[in-house]
């Protein structure tokens, strides 16, 4: 079994049965585990020991389980804030000695200053004005502008860093979403990382608020009125901030803003106000207007949850709070994706596909057993679609490139539910193979096309189709900035493998590396995962990943279980009571890069982040001999206690509850905090976290890193790199994220023995 020993005396003592509660807590308060008297010194630093351990002992379906740290939950406590302060004081004054990292941070500088200015989030209106965040090389974070048309002058619009300079501490622009007429603009803007901020409504030609700023917002998701008079947002509810953290994101509220009479506080929808809908508390709902009719639609998420529900009510109910809605499906029917144009709603379904089918419903029926299937599963995974004025476009995984499918409008509409009758599926010649992603309207035909590949730097089109052919012809580059191709110091070339896991599975890697790499077990290699939600690492060009392989290293990305690359399916093997395959797909990419000599486990790093802490903990904790050095980065590392975090009840659909037994065991399976054994030498870990983070609580790398440096009484180096400045990662600037890079990555060359990174004692 999974579980201590001492475990099973426990349960064999206690008559546990089915009429109990689900789960049975019992807390004792002892010091169980012994305390060092000094500090642990690494690099000629010391770094305080962990605090006194504090056990508390729960028993859940008959299981005891330690947690000698639990008290660093309370992350505001003096002690534990003194604690923090000096754990990232001695991080700070080690990296500071490595010689190299100084290198690596000129390094991606370098890269950052001649790659050209980096556009994001590209938005066009109805009305033709651009909309986009621009970051010019050199400077951070990004600013907001936008055009009137595609050739316009660009202006300003908002930029952050005077607000910075205004409130002393940094900001960053979250979302944004114009009007179709592009007359208005709301915008979220949020400082020192944190997820929580204000929204902002202003006229975008003068730039003057409509109203005062909206706070409590996590998330707008804003979606205006057709006509631009008003728009839905989504916002949490008075005082979250004094509820108890598994309540706080809970009943997140979608609110309605009338342009004519600004009022902030006009909400429409939550769970609890429409009880009869019986959704669970985190589930949140994105109503919107469904144009040409009288109808609002609402999609409904369901925490991480990727099965979504539809429901659809009177649009002038809804806005007086007295909405009917009408279920058009539920999670059972198994839509991820759901879009609209034409007259009708578009779904991307697994149910019996689990690489996908996009499905039509028509409006304003609406009626899921009406459903016609425009394009059936096959054996590639269908990833996203988007409808245009004259088509639906629909991207498709074939191998490690993505082809991009046209399904005109015409041949659409003209279905009308025989099964002899099938949609028109054209597939677009792309001027490059590569990961596409792409941006539609249903107020223009042309298509926003971006490609890159591991390798390449993205690149952006225009695609303007043709009713004559649809050859790469109609790809007219989008420079939004001047082109710039990025310095390449080394020939890196990628490679796709498939490696068998511990049950036979064959798991994907992809492994960038210099061309003229000797596969010699000498070469320094990061080995990087996530698994969880179904979502997959695409192939994007990283300066990261670049400054690691030119200076002579791998980087080896495991599309692990738990992920989508091969489908819902994929994701499902690693979920739950199968989040196991995870880490255990992590191990067996470890010991395939070990056996075919392109490193060796003096030689191997382990990195992931949030969710990937499960892939990153239990990998080091169930085979530390695998690896030298591990980062987990703002990571979920306490499985039992996951769901008291603040945003832990959004993610049971994901990892499960203790309150469900099967799910409890697998909790506590895939708990690194409780796979701690004493006197096992781990490998040198940095734990890295924002403070601010709301999604995973900083508590969660405290936790580990006590225990995990407690049971090995200063073996091996485990440092806590906390940024005060930061949260789960969005709207970090652009200086934070390379000074991260460098950090993470001059620690593992430390641990790996590398000569330029061994810290210069003073």
């Amino acid at each position: 079994m999974y579980y201590a020993n001492y475990y099973k005396s426990i349960h064999a003592m206690m008559k546990f049965t089915k009429l109990n509660l689900c789960f049975v807590g019992l807390c004792l308060s002892t010091s169980v585990f012994a305390q060092p008297n000094k500090a642990f010194r690494f690099a000629g630093i010391d770094v305080p020991p962990p605090l006194a351990s504090q056990n508390v002992q729960d028993v859940y379906w008959g299981v005891a389980v330690n947690d000698p740290y639990r008290f660093l939950e309370q992350v505001k406590d003096p002690a534990v804030v003194n604690w923090m302060k000096g754990q990232a004081e001695a991080t700070e004054s080690i990296l500071k000695r490595i010689p190299g990292r100084a290198s690596i941070l000129e390094a991606l500088k370098e890269k950052d200053s001649v790659g050209g200015t980096f556009i994001s989030a590209i938005t066009r209106t109805e009305g033709g004005r651009w909309f986009y965040l621009k970051r010019e090389q050199g400077q951070s974070p990004a600013k907001l502008v936008w055009r009137d048309s595609l050739t316009g002058d660009e202006r300003l619009l908002i930029d952050p860093d005077v607000v910075t300079k205004e409130k002393g501490r940094p900001h960053a622009i979250q979302s944004f979403h114009p009007s179709p007429d592009g007359k208005w603009l709301a915008y979220g803007m949020h400082a020192s990382g944190s997820e929580i901020g204000n929204m902002y409504v202003i006229e975008v030609a003068t730039g003057k608020l409509l109203l005062p700023p909206i706070d409590r917002v996590r998330f707008a998701g804003a979606s205006w009125r057709k006509n631009g008079s008003g728009l839905f947002f989504s916002r949490l509810r008075p005082g979250f901030e004094s509820m108890k953290s598994t309540e706080r994101f809970a009943d997140t509220g979608r609110y309605y803003l009338d342009l004519n009479q600004p009022d902030p506080d006009k909400l429409v929808f939550n769970a609890s106000m429409y009880a009869e809908l019986k959704l669970p508390p985190f589930a949140t709902g994105y109503v919107q207007e469904l144009p040409g009719t009288d109808l609002a639609g609402m999609v409904v998420n369901f925490g991480v949850d990727r099965r979504l529900a539809m429901y659809v009510a009177k649009f002038d109910e809804v806005l007086s709070g007295k909405a009917k809605w009408r279920e058009v499906f539920n999670q059972s029917a198994d839509i991820r994706e759901v879009d609209m144009g034409h007259g009708n709603v578009y779904l991307r379904s697994a149910l019996n596909a689990p690489r996908f089918k996009i499905l039509k419903l028509k409006m304003p029926q609406l009626d899921l057993k009406t459903a016609e299937t425009l394009l059936p599963e096959s054996d590639a995974v269908l990833r996203a679609m988007t409808a245009s004025q004259d088509a639906l476009y629909v991207t498709r995984r074939e191998g490690v490139n993505t082809a991009l499918m046209r399904l005109p409008v015409a041949s659409i509409n003209a279905l009308g539910g025989s099964s002899s009758t099938k949609a028109d599926v054209q597939k677009v010649a792309l001027p490059l193979e590569g990961n596409v992603n792409v941006v539609g309207s249903v107020d223009h035909p042309e298509l926003i096309v971006a490609v890159s590949s591991w390798t390449q730097a993205l690149r952006r089109y225009v695609y303007t189709p043709s009713l004559a052919s649809l050859n790469s012809n109609q790809f007219a580059r989008l420079n939004l900035a001047p082109p710039v191709e990025p310095i390449q110091r080394a020939e890196v070339v990628a490679r796709e493998v498939m490696v068998p896991s511990h049950d036979g599975m064959k798991v994907p890697v992809s492994i960038i590396m210099r061309k003229d790499a000797v596969l010699n077990g000498k070469n320094p290699t990061i080995l990087y995962g996530y698994g969880a939600y179904g979502t997959t690492e695409e192939p994007a060009r990283s300066n990261g990943v670049m400054a690691w392989v030119e200076r002579g290293g791998i980087y080896a990305f495991a599309h692990v279980r738990g992920g989508g690359a091969l489908g819902s399916q994929w994701h499902e093997a690693g979920q739950k009571t199968t989040k196991f395959n995870t880490w255990k797909d992590g191990i067996a990419a470890a010991e395939w890069l070990i056996a075919n000599a392109y490193t060796s486990a003096a030689k191997l790093g382990i990195y992931g982040g949030s969710a990937g802490g499960i892939f990153v903990g239990r990998a080091i904790t169930e085979r530390p001999d695998l690896f030298a050095a591990a980062v987990p980065s703002v990571p979920v590392l306490d499985m039992v206690r996951s769901e008291q975090r603040a945003n832990g009840v959004a993610n049971i659909p994901e990892y499960g509850t203790v309150k469900v037994e099967p799910e409890f065991h697998a909790l506590l399976r895939n708990s690194a905090y409780h796979s701690v054994k004493d006197g096992v030498r781990y490998p040198a870990t940095m734990l890295m976290h924002g403070v601010n983070d709301s999604r995973v609580d900083v508590w969660q790398s405290l936790k580990f890193a006590s225990r995990l440096a407690d049971a090995q009484k200063g073996a091996q180096p485990v440092l806590l790199r906390l940024d005060y400045e930061a949260g789960h990662g969005s709207g970090s600037s652009t200086q934070q994220a390379m000074q991260r890079t460098a950090e993470m990555q001059a620690f593992m060359l430390w641990q790996m023995g590398e000569t330029q990174f061994l810290p210069v004692l003073k």
